[in-house]
C-alpha cells in the first residue's frame, strides 16, 4: 500500500494542480518555540513540490502533490543529527502528521495540512 500511494504521490498531475498552494515558498510551523531551543520547523516547497523540512533537531526532504484541496505528503529518509530524544520525537510526530493530512487549505500567510493532527504553517512572506 505505501509503494502504492508513493508512486501515486511522485505521478500524480504537476505539482501546479492548484496555484493557491505555496510552491516555490517556505513556511514555519506556527508554534511556540521548545524549552533550549531557537528552532522552529520549516518547509521549503520547490516549484515542483519536493520540500525540504528543516526540523526541531532532524532535517530530510520529501514530496508534496497536490490536486484541489487533496494534499499527499511522501517523507525522505530523515538526517538524525544526535537529537535528544524529546526532539527526536517531535520531529517523528510531525513528519507523521504531514504524512496523515488528506487535505489543505490556504488564509492569507497561513497554510493549513488537516488530518488526525492538524498543522498551522505561517508562509515566510520577508
Amino acid at each position: 500500500m505505501a509503494l502504492i500511494l508513493t508512486s501515486a504521490a511522485f505521478n500524480a498531475a504537476p505539482a501546479h494542480a492548484d496555484d493557491a498552494f505555496p510552491f516555490g515558498l517556505e513556511m514555519t510551523l506556527d508554534v511556540a518555540r521548545q524549552p533550549g531551543s531557537k528552532r522552529l520547523p520549516n518547509l521549503e516547497i520547490s516549484d515542483r513540490g519536493e520540500v525540504i523540512l528543516e526540523l526541531w533537531c532532524k532535517g530530510g526532504k520529501g514530496q508534496f502533490s497536490v490536486a484541489g484541496n487533496t494534499v499527499i505528503f511522501v517523507a525522505g529518509p530523515l538526517e538524525d543529527r544526535a537529537c535528544p530524544p524529546a526532539r527526536a520525537q517531535a520531529d517523528d510526530e510531525l513528519v507523521a502528521a504531514l504524512s496523515e493530512a488528506a487535505t489543505w487549505k490556504r488564509q492569507g500567510d497561513f497554510v493549513s495540512f488537516i488530518g488526525a493532527k492538524p498543522l498551522r504553517f505561517r508562509l515566510n512572506t520577508n
